[in-house]
């Protein structure tokens, strides 16, 4: 049963920069929502992400799930998207021990059903610690500025500090 379950956005834009692999090396299954199966591939054909994710679930390492309580879902939708409401469901239902949410409504709403949470900031952090990839700084100027991945300044050094590319001191964080 897989224990990480994934929103459309950090499946999206880990793909926009190239680095959607980086789910498979941390993680031995994913699971997302159909939402987010039918937002990344149905709807998203041809855009970042779209191949990349059939393709993960085509190698069985990506699994797509139905969340099973449908008024849970309704109930979620009306503070975030289906996907995300979706993503929130399942994580409720198989005790995720993460879910993958970008958007702070969706973290803020995770965080209510003490569900533990991460996102592609988050990863690249992770992958930078384990020294996957060399450098943190480039990767999130790439998620910027060939995603459109909106990141106030404020977490952006943040993000550099906990990996010692900015300032001094480490913080810590649930990023």
């Amino acid at each position: 049963m897989p224990g990480v379950i994934a929103n459309a956005s950090t499946l999206i834009n880990l793909a926009a920069i190239g680095h959607l692999s980086l789910l498979k090396e941390f993680h031995a299954m994913i699971a997302i929502p159909t939402a987010v199966w039918q937002e990344v591939v149905d709807e998203g054909a041809g855009k970042p992400g779209c191949q990349e994710v059939e393709a993960a679930q085509q190698a069985g390492w990506l699994e797509v799930l139905e969340p099973h309580n449908r008024e849970l879902v309704t109930l979620l939708e009306q503070q975030v998207d289906r996907g995300e409401a979706e993503a929130i469901a399942l994580g409720i239902e198989r005790q995720a021990d993460l879910v993958f949410l970008d958007e702070s409504d969706a973290r803020n709403l995770a965080e209510v059903y003490r569900l533990s949470k991460s996102g592609v900031i988050g990863i690249l952090i992770r992958a930078k610690l384990l020294k996957v990839i060399p450098l943190l700084k480039p990767e999130l100027d790439r998620l910027r500025e060939e995603a459109g991945f909106w990141i106030d300044e404020a977490l952006y050094k943040r993000a550099l500090q906990e990996v010692g590319e900015f300032g001094h001191e480490s913080a810590s964080s649930s990023l």
